[in-house]
């Protein structure tokens, strides 16, 4: 049975008792991480939307990584990549500090390279080497929250690029280097 088809509960007790009965035991800050970490996504363009448990105790649950990746594939192509776990970590954390709820809206996720070029050539202000062609990149908008608001919150956490489309309202958010504009 794979860790998505048992319930959250039964989980954190198959967990505990595992680490009861290896003497392995977790430190005390670590124990928030027996908790799930559920993310909600609006696709702007496809109009889709997913709400996934992605993680639990601590671990990512790859059967939600790969609904994940494929809610987030290219839009134009079909193209699907594997996206960074972290950036999904980023974004939870960003919503936690701005209150935990709400839906993602998203914009741009994975970009295939025929994507981005199209993009590129269209004056569309595109990186050549940007971090969606490596799944490490996604422009959001947080419902109910002012863009320079999940802005702010994303710079805080100095975890990685922070960009802010005042125009255009989104913000985009990368596991790449610290940096912003």
């Amino acid at each position: 049975m794979s860790s998505s088809n048992i319930k959250p509960a039964k989980l954190r007790r198959i967990i505990r008792i595992a680490v009861f009965a290896t003497g392995v035991f977790l430190p005390l800050n670590s124990m928030s991480s027996l908790d799930e970490r559920k993310l909600s996504f609006y696709h702007t363009h496809t109009q889709k939307t997913l709400e996934i448990t992605y993680a639990v105790g601590g671990v990512y649950v790859e059967s939600a990584l790969e609904e994940v990746n494929n809610f987030l594939a290219d839009f134009r192509t079909g193209d699907v990549k594997g996206m960074d776990p972290e950036l999904l970590d980023i974004m939870y954390e960003v919503r936690a500090s701005l209150g935990g709820k709400g839906t993602f809206e998203i914009i741009s996720a994975y970009r295939s390279p025929k994507t981005n070029q199209m993009l590129r050539d269209a004056g569309k202000g595109v990186a050549k080497k940007s971090q969606h062609l490596l799944g490490k990149a996604i422009d959001i908008r947080l419902r109910n929250v002012a863009s320079s608001e999940l802005r702010d919150a994303a710079l805080r956490m100095k975890r990685g690029g922070v960009g802010y489309y005042e125009k255009s309202n989104f913000v985009h958010i990368d596991t790449g280097r610290v940096r912003r504009w």
